[in-house]
């Protein structure tokens, strides 16, 4: 049985920058293209990719990441998932040891593991061990950090809310939004400090400063929290009113304005 299954996304424009996927005995990978507007992607570095008798690709006519994800699901293979941007350089020694992990802890649908900069600085602040998630210490997760266990997942029903993540209007969240709908159909999910993968240092989610921004953020808050988002939005605000730009933006973060 296949392990693990890397499921990439990445847009036809960018299919000749997919970066290398790691080779292993019982792993494959998934590239799922974007390609709403029908344009020509096919290269050299694609027929070299699609050579390998472990890669495959899977062509979307349709835009929009989430959907790619969930597709990604439906075309796993492997006992897990781990899911990939065209722009990330996997750790094969950090993926075994969180496969490890997801063995020894059969409990768990999904783990969360982290990833480093090109400098090889952790890209974020992450726990210092083992910590159980749930729907106020899992927001700032990263799809390339992210460990499904696929049957689990499957069985559960959960999916990717296609109304948000990049290619999406809602440009941000899918990932955290994911992880809320998975505990709360009775999915149990973990952060390991297992570092798994390198990824550049700017990214979607470290966006704040505009309007749109603001906008999209506070309509994370409002999928995961109904009614109470407000209650939510204002102390997340306060932690991050630099980012926001002032009293005045914390306020219509807060009402989602």
């Amino acid at each position: 049985m296949i392990k693990l299954t890397l499921g990439y996304s990445t847009l036809a424009s960018r299919v000749e920058s997919i970066v290398e996927p790691p080779v292993h005995d019982n792993w494959e990978s998934v590239l799922i293209v974007q390609n709403p507007s029908g344009e020509a992607w096919e290269s050299n570095r694609s027929k070299q990719l699609a050579s390998r008798a472990d890669t495959s690709f899977e062509i979307l006519q349709s835009k929009g990441v989430a959907k790619s994800r969930n597709r990604a699901i439906w075309l796993a293979r492997g006992e897990y998932l781990v899911f990939s941007d065209d722009d990330i350089t996997f750790s094969e020694s950090g993926l075994e040891t969180a496969l490890e992990f997801l063995d020894q802890h059969p409990a768990y649908s999904l783990l969360l593991a982290q990833a480093v900069d090109e400098t090889g600085a952790l890209r974020k602040r992450y726990p210092s061990g083992v910590a159980e998630l749930n729907s106020f210490n899992s927001a700032r997760a990263a799809t390339y950090e992210m460990i499904i266990r696929v049957d689990a997942v499957r069985r559960l029903g959960v999916v990717f809310d296609e109304q948000f993540g990049a290619g999406a209007e809602n440009y941000l969240g899918d990932e955290y939004i994911f992880i809320v709908d998975l505990m709360r159909a009775g999915g149990r999910c973990v952060f390991a400090p297992i570092t798994i993968a390198t990824h550049p240092t700017e990214s979607s989610g470290s966006r704040w400063g505009s309007d749109r921004d603001r906008v999209a953020r506070a309509k994370i808050f409002t999928r995961v929290f109904g009614v109470w988002a407000p209650f939510v939005r204002l102390p997340f605000g306060i932690r991050r009113l630099k980012e926001l730009g002032g009293l005045g933006n914390l306020l219509k973060f807060v009402f989602a304005k």
